[in-house]
């Protein structure tokens, strides 16, 4: 008789790596969010998910990651939103609207691991531990890079040969960096907060850049 192999499927090992990384980064920011990002240590995240310092590793490269993972992921949502625009929006328009229509659909990207109420929190967490915030900043010259070559592919351009997509793209992270400060140092934290912040900074962006470039 041939022997079974009952080995998880692919698709089962997957689906159970994944509720693991979320376990911990639910598990992270809960503690971030309550005791500070100083005073969380990994052992704190393990041993409220009962694995390994072993097992965390094999998902985070350290603390850091975790306390920046939610920002990623609404990074990535805000990314897969430009690119979903409709074509013939002009670039700081499709920016504008992606981001402010991020923020009505953030719990759907988020739920699996933390509030809505939780990752705004973080903002705060991040926005007040000087060593988060500065590598928040440097990933987010990162994250700059790739919307401005995203935004030269909508509009059909050459990134390297064209200025507009980098100075569009630096243009709307210098406004979000401000509508982020303001919104942490406000009395209204919630999301219709932080919308409302947001849309209001940017509404002030000149007609420059936000014309439409493509040549008739």
């Amino acid at each position: 008789m041939d022997t079974l192999d009952r080995s998880p499927a692919p698709g089962l090992r997957e689906r159970k790596k994944q509720r693991t990384r979320d376990a911990l980064l639910h598990a992270a920011v809960d503690l971030f969010t309550t005791r500070g990002y100083d005073r969380t240590t990994v052992d704190a995240i393990t041993e409220a998910v009962d694995v390994s310092q072993r097992t965390f590793f094999r998902y985070f490269a350290g603390k850091e990651e975790t306390a920046l993972a939610l920002h990623e992921i609404t990074v990535e949502h805000f990314y897969e939103a430009v690119r979903a625009r409709p074509a013939h929006e002009p670039p700081l328009q499709a920016l504008r609207m992606a981001v402010l229509d991020g923020w009505d659909t953030i719990h759907e990207r988020i739920e699996s691991v933390a509030s809505v109420d939780q990752y705004l929190r973080m903002y705060r967490v991040i926005e007040s531990t000087p060593v988060l915030l500065a590598a928040h900043l440097r990933r987010s010259a990162e994250t700059e890079e790739g919307f401005a070559r995203l935004i030269a592919e909508r509009e059909g351009l050459d990134v390297d040969e064209d200025p507009r997509p980098r100075v569009a793209v630096a243009l709307f992270g210098g406004v979000m960096r401000v509508t982020e400060r303001l919104w942490t140092a406000g009395d209204d934290h919630s999301v219709a907060g932080m919308r409302a912040v947001t849309a209001r900074y940017l509404d002030q962006v000149g007609p420059a850049l936000a014309e439409n470039w493509r040549t008739p």
